[in-house]
């Protein structure tokens, strides 16, 4: 059954400005070192950076709570698969709601062109 979904939408350019502009505290506050890690040395980082932020936007509109009760950017991280498919490991509160929502599955798509990335995720019982 599914009990939650969320879209998002990121400009790619503004996270391109962060990087050029050298704001390592706001890279720090929306992603995990572990994140950074995957994004950063990428040709096209600020999209990849782009399009984990939009699968963090995504899930908390699927929560349905926003950034709130307790929510931190950094304890929803999106990792890859070994066959590059895009997940979503939630730890600390985000992992406390998703589990009092009854959700059990979430299911993550990433997509970026023309200057924008996009996620998409769904939440569902097993």
């Amino acid at each position: 059954m599914i009990l939650g979904i969320g879209v998002d939408t990121v400009e790619i350019a503004r996270f391109q400005r962060f990087i050029d502009e050298g704001n390592q505290g706001l890279l720090d506050r929306l992603f995990s070192p572990a994140e950074q890690a995957y994004c950063a040395p990428r040709k096209q980082a600020a999209a990849s950076y782009a399009a984990r932020f939009a699968a963090k936007e995504a899930l908390v509109k699927a929560l349905g709570t926003g950034l709130r009760d307790g929510l931190s950017w950094t304890e929803i991280e999106v990792r890859s698969t070994a066959a590059g498919k895009p997940e979503l490991h939630l730890s600390g509160c985000s992992r406390q709601i998703f589990e009092e929502r009854g959700a059990t599955v979430v299911h993550l798509s990433l997509s970026h062109d023309g200057g924008n990335a996009v996620a998409m995720v769904v939440l569902e019982t097993a």
